[in-house]
């Protein structure tokens, strides 16, 4: 296991870039297996979430090759139907394999996904959309069993725009029999990048980035080489991270409407934002006030994983704010460790009421999930004095080298083996 050491209080400067999307990476691993042809991800970041992945398309009979920064699949040989237990309960876009499966083999096999225990997280929508397509599911043993004679396009309309639920959609739909719509469909950047990538395999998709998406099902995909949009989640928590400690640094790779209602919320802080193309430039005195309230909702609103980030930069800042979350049930398990900073944070069901202070101090804490840890990470680089962030496992599922980016901004950050 390891952690970080971090001295806080100092100034970050100079220019960061975001790696490949790990919401994006993930989905276009697993619609790798739509083809027998090789298929090339170009960029991609360096986190465990990708290892695991990689892992999982290799047990299915896939041939993984990582090049560079890029990584090479070819499914030709992909013979198997059925992800292996502790490789699903690991990492929860494991679930994607479900859509791609079933139109590669007509078959799945999968245990119910892990990743971080942030809520409930029901996989409802997806397997009753599945259904509509013509899947047979049995649930037992903790297992998932899918099967279908042919995948047929059926009107799909989600109760939720669940990003997960419209990605196995796309991936079961795009070579089914006939015409599939999905309405209710969520709109993140990273569903558009999955439509692109399907597109350029030689699908047949429209209207990714609106609520309302169509298949038309084609017989066969071929290869693609494709790089990925950027992370603005990463970003994202950069922005913050100088928000909190001060100072200038410029962000690349993140256009502003990906992070529109964060930039509002920064200059409410008291930030300066300046953007242009993909370049995101902001200054702080760390001088901040509350924010006053912030919900988490579906993309075009605020993005439920930097929910615990923008917390963090509250719990420093003057006066009051309420947080809301309203995408998942437990997503507060990092105020505790947050606490022991010297935070005054109250929780409240899916509402988190923040009285800012004027100084966080060091302190050891442990990270309990992935934005959760990157949370403290942040807090840790602008508190008062040293502190430990224990237990990196979390952080490393979706940061690339981030104590390297940090260092090269002027923080003070070490990595330690316990």
């Amino acid at each position: 296991m390891d952690k970080f050491l971090i001295e806080g209080g100092k100034p970050l400067y100079g220019t960061v870039a975001a790696e490949s999307a790990k919401n994006s990476v993930l989905p276009l691993l697993a619609a790798s297996v739509l083809t027998d042809a090789p298929v090339t991800i170009r960029s991609v970041p360096q986190i465990s979430d990708v290892a695991c992945m990689a892992q999982i398309l290799k047990e299915l009979g896939a041939k993984v090759t990582f090049r560079g920064g890029s990584v090479v699949i070819d499914s030709a040989d992909a013979h198997s139907h059925s992800i292996a237990s502790v490789l699903t309960r690991e990492l929860r876009s494991s679930v994607f394999m479900l859509g791609s499966l079933l139109s590669r083999f007509g078959r799945a096999v999968c245990a119910y996904p892990g990743g971080c225990d942030i809520g409930l997280r029901p996989i409802d929508l997806h397997l009753n959309a599945l259904k509509r397509l013509g899947v047979s599911i049995e649930e037992r043993d903790g297992c998932i069993y899918c099967s279908c004679e042919r995948l047929k396009g059926a009107e799909i309309v989600l109760d939720f725009p669940s990003v997960g639920a419209t990605e196995n959609i796309l991936l079961a739909a795009v070579k089914a029999e006939g015409r599939t719509v999905i309405g209710g469909a969520a709109k993140e950047p990273e569903i558009v990048d999955l439509q692109n990538f399907l597109n350029a395999m030689g699908a047949n998709v429209k209207g990714a980035g609106t609520d309302v998406i169509e298949i038309e099902g084609v017989k066969k995909l071929g290869g693609v080489c494709f790089t990925p949009v950027k992370d603005r989640i990463e970003a994202g928590s950069y922005l913050i991270a100088c928000a909190i400690c001060g100072g200038e640094i410029e962000v690349v790779g993140v256009k502003a409407e990906m992070l529109a209602l964060l930039l509002h919320k920064l200059r409410e802080n008291g930030c300066k934002i300046h953007t242009k193309n993909d370049k995101i430039r902001i200054s702080s005195n760390a001088a901040l006030k509350c924010n006053r309230r912030i919900e988490t909702m579906p993309f075009p609103g605020f993005p439920t994983d930097l929910q615990a980030q923008i917390t963090a930069l509250n719990a420093g800042a003057e006066g009051g704010a309420l947080i809301v979350e309203n995408l998942f049930e437990t997503r507060y398990k990092y105020v505790p460790e947050l606490l022991k900073m010297g935070a005054d944070i109250e929780v409240r069901g899916r509402s988190a009421f923040v009285r800012g202070v004027k100084r966080l101090h060091g302190a050891s804490v442990v990270c309990r999930d992935l934005r959760g840890g990157a949370a403290l990470v942040l807090a840790a680089l602008g508190a008062e004095g040293r502190s430990e962030v224990l237990d990196l496992s979390h952080v490393d599922r979706g940061y690339a080298g981030l104590e390297e980016k940090f260092t090269k901004l002027g923080a003070s950050i070490r990595r330690v083996r316990v």
